[in-house]
């Protein structure tokens, strides 16, 4: 039977969530060994991301983790979801990316994203403003002219190894990413599976406003969301668990913590402050048993018609979050073009 998620590309981005009681080492480690399991189910790409002075997660510099990952890779496509752009000046980025091109040629893809440091203190340790995030668009373009070699800001200076290599650029979808991404004729990564009518329409308007570009000549969709599957849908629900509690309690506490067990979170007396952040962080995405993944995925793509699926999933038990990857992949047919 034909299935409406045949053709449709999935991927995984992976925030390198540090667990309760270990340090970021043991992060970052399994980091790199999901990247070689979903390499072996299938996926399409893995992408890693960049945080700043966050507890909870230990990648802070993507494109060192990148290397590390298409290193301990062999076919998968690597990249950034993404790099911060605002956070760096465009020529270390197009550099940096002009490097991972040249050692894993074919395989790397620069995903960019437009939000500068989370607090006052750390844009402040980077060197940077909250308005930074107002020229992304300026900087996209600049960064993109050290790759072709067209930048007009800087004269006379070219960024090696990346000029006349060709990365894939993707704008990772907020506030403006999207109007951005069509202007400039870049793929869009947008999410995550919730505001389902907001984000239809984000896109809606993505594909009506895109202008062809050598980058990309028609509108290029990701959604990106969590994603968990179990033997039932109670187990699916548990794995969510844990990163809705980090997400509560940041919103609570002003820090955002390791993963806990969930079995340790269902426990506690949570503020009804804390529960109402805690059930909404539960909300919105998609769970269940293999069939019923199906089903939701296959409305998603469906309504949103993307082409790609990236998959955010964070939990405290890594055996049940690479089951729940194996289990997707089944949905997806993954393991069948494998075998």
């Amino acid at each position: 039977m034909t299935s409406s998620l045949d053709g449709i590309r999935f991927s995984v981005l992976d925030r390198s969530r540090t667990r309760e009681g270990e340090d970021g080492s043991v992060a970052l480690r399994d980091t790199v060994a999901l990247a070689r399991e979903v390499e072996a189910l299938g996926y399409h790409r893995f992408w890693v991301s960049e945080h700043h002075s966050v507890p909870g997660v230990a990648g802070s510099a993507p494109a060192v983790l990148a290397a590390a990952v298409a290193g301990a890779t062999s076919a998968i496509r690597v990249g950034t979801g993404g790099v911060m752009l605002p956070n760096h000046q465009p020529m270390v980025v197009a550099e940096q990316f002009g490097v991972l091109e040249s050692l894993f040629p074919g395989r790397i893809d620069m995903g960019l994203g437009r939000s500068v440091g989370f607090t006052d203190g750390i844009r402040r340790a980077l060197g940077r403003d909250k308005d930074d995030a107002d020229r992304f668009a300026e900087e996209l373009a600049e960064l993109l002219g050290w790759f072709t070699g067209t930048q007009t800001a800087h004269p006379q200076v070219h960024a090696r190894p990346a000029e006349g290599l060709r990365v894939p650029p993707y704008v990772l979808a907020t506030g403006e990413g999207a109007s951005i991404a069509a202007e400039a004729g870049l793929p869009l990564v947008i999410g995550d599976l919730r505001g389902r009518e907001r984000i239809l329409r984000a896109i809606d308007a993505y594909r009506s406003a895109f202008r062809p570009s050598p980058w990309s000549g028609e509108p290029y969709v990701v959604i990106a969301g969590a994603v968990a599957v179990a033997g039932t849908e109670e187990e699916a629900r548990r794995l969510l668990v844990p990163e809705a509690w980090s997400l509560a309690y940041s919103r609570t506490q002003g820090v955002f913590p390791p993963l806990m067990p969930a079995e340790r979170i269902e426990e506690l007396a949570m503020t009804p402050k804390q529960r109402d952040f805690f059930e909404s962080g539960l909300k919105g995405h998609v769970y269940g048993t293999e069939e019923q993944v199906g089903d939701a995925l296959e409305r998603v793509v469906k309504e949103s018609g993307a082409q790609e699926v990236l998959v955010t999933t964070s939990t405290y038990e890594r055996g049940a979050l690479l089951d729940s990857y194996r289990r997707l992949a089944r949905v997806a047919g993954l393991t069948r073009a494998n075998t």
